[in-house]
């Protein structure tokens, strides 16, 4: 095993050394014979605090937002507002752990560590088909816009387009990821800042046309509750199912020229981004628009810039809505193109995927991480019509099985790392242990809840039934290999 090192400077104190990587190297990459080198340390800070900045603002938020509202009517600010504190929750843990100890396989890495290789191995894999999976759904989606714009293009033609586009920048080097996350991420940020800026004028009613609604949507039309804790309960579960992707951030952190500090820095400012960006838009919408209208379920976003008197209001949202469709695709090729990495890197999967290009990046599982959305083009072509809810009961609840690996790890590592290194707990979970069971039984919660209502029923149907065989294959496996250590910069 070897490294390339590229500097003799020693790092600065609590951040890694830039040619440490993230994962150790192994082999040789392709005809030269030249050793591995490690991945490589190409975003820079403001491409991972955008990461994290963009990283909150979602397709989920734009797309399936009316459904809630529709469900729940102006209680969908209680609803994002309980689904965003748990995920703070989760995410304040996982800055914990991850600041303490980047790692490319972030989570998956903490699990191991904590639980044993069976929950890394579960957890890791569970997460690489969610996004994988995830991937595909973004690409069908954003073909659905473009044959919206194009009717006389085939939505398959759409998906291979952009799923040559992201798997090719993410070939090429860490950089062009960051770069093109940095952009997408800054309009997103430029568009949902807009959108709250005119929301709160047009209440205020000084916007030329708009008067002031006051409260008259928010306590008429049946009520602050117009379909009691039902409508509570649907929309909550719409809610939590929007903030997927935030992991995203603390997997790259392991690339970026200071993870410690820029993971650090990222998670502390995660609390007012999920209050503005998701709770803010939610109390503008039902504030300005009533809940029942039937624009707000085809498009809350459009129905608010519609009766603001924003030009082509369904038009303008469709771009935001594609932006932040490729934007997702583009960090979920990444992400799962690191995790099977690192999963790679710990003996838990195919040793071809661990090969790296001169530039340091993963190509075989950046390549392994897109074939499902290269599938997705088959089956556009032939299941055009329901592939789109395919794709979406798939993924189901996977992503709150991977939350409950963050809190139950994250709840053993903190009482080891007080005993062992306590100076590495740069970030601290809040109010530790209690908020870290209050996030348990939240998570727990969700999951019960899931199966009140038959849709999410099935997802968590598929869900359970994946995430018990890879706990019985990854458990099966640590029963027939050796246990080693996982190293510091798995």
């Amino acid at each position: 095993m070897t490294r390339t090192e590229t500097s003799d400077a020693p790092p600065p104190p609590g951040e890694p050394s830039p040619s440490s990587g993230s994962s150790r190297s192994s082999g040789s990459d392709g005809e030269d014979g030249a050793p591995e080198r490690s991945l490589a340390h190409g975003l820079k800070q403001r491409h991972l605090s955008m990461i994290a900045l963009g990283g909150v603002i979602g397709a989920g938020l734009f797309v399936g937002s009316g459904a809630g509202i529709a469900a729940a009517g102006p209680s969908i600010v209680l609803a994002y507002a309980a689904s965003g504190a748990l995920v703070m929750l989760v995410m304040r843990m996982l800055g914990e752990m991850s600041a303490a100890r980047p790692a490319s396989g972030s989570f998956s890495v903490h699990a191991e560590r904590a639980l044993g290789p069976w929950a890394g191995f579960t957890s890791g894999w569970i997460y690489w088909t969610l996004l994988c999976v995830a991937i595909a759904t973004e690409a069908t989606a954003a073909a659905k816009i473009m044959t919206g714009w194009l009717p006389d293009t085939e939505q398959w033609m759409w998906v291979a387009l952009f799923m040559l586009v992201f798997c090719a920048t993410n070939l090429a080097a860490v950089r062009n990821f960051g770069e093109y996350e940095f952009w997408f991420a800054a309009l997103k940020v430029l568009a949902i800042t807009a959108f709250l800026v005119l929301g709160v004028l047009a209440i205020a009613g000084v916007l030329p046309g708009t008067d002031s609604p006051g409260a008259a949507h928010l306590t008429g039309d049946g009520g602050f509750f117009p379909t009691g804790a039902d409508g509570l309960i649907v929309g909550l579960l719409a809610s939590v199912f929007a903030f997927g992707g935030l992991e995203t951030v603390t997997i790259a952190a392991a690339e970026s020229e200071k993870p410690v500090s820029g993971v650090a820095r990222a998670v502390r400012t995660a609390v007012w981004r999920i209050a503005l960006f998701y709770v803010g838009s939610m109390l503008v919408i039902v504030t300005l628009i009533p809940w029942n209208d039937k624009s707000v379920l085809s498009g809350p976003y459009a129905a608010v810039l519609d009766y603001i008197g924003i030009p082509a209001a369904a038009q303008v949202m469709n771009v935001v809505v594609l932006i932040a469709l490729l934007s997702a695709m583009n960090a979920n090729i990444y992400g799962a193109s690191r995790m099977s990495y690192s999963l790679v890197e710990r003996g838990e999967g195919p040793v071809f995927l661990n090969r790296l290009s001169p530039q340091g990046v993963p190509r075989y599982a950046v390549i392994a991480s897109s074939f499902f959305g290269f599938v997705a083009v088959l089956l556009n072509l032939f299941w055009a019509e329901t592939v789109f809810q395919w794709l979406l009961n798939m993924v189901g609840a996977a992503t709150l099985v991977v939350w409950g690996f963050i809190a139950v790890s994250q709840l053993i590592t903190r009482y080891r790392m007080e005993r062992e290194a306590p100076e590495k707990l740069v970030v601290r979970m809040w109010l530790f242990p209690g908020l870290t069971i209050v996030a348990v039984l939240g998570i727990v919660a969700v999951l019960l809840l899931m199966l009140r209502e038959g849709d999410t029923r099935t997802q968590l149907g598929f869900t359970a039934g994946l995430t018990v065989v890879l706990a019985a294959v990854g458990y099966l496996r640590q029963r027939l290999r050796p246990r080693t250590p996982v190293p510091e910069d798995a």
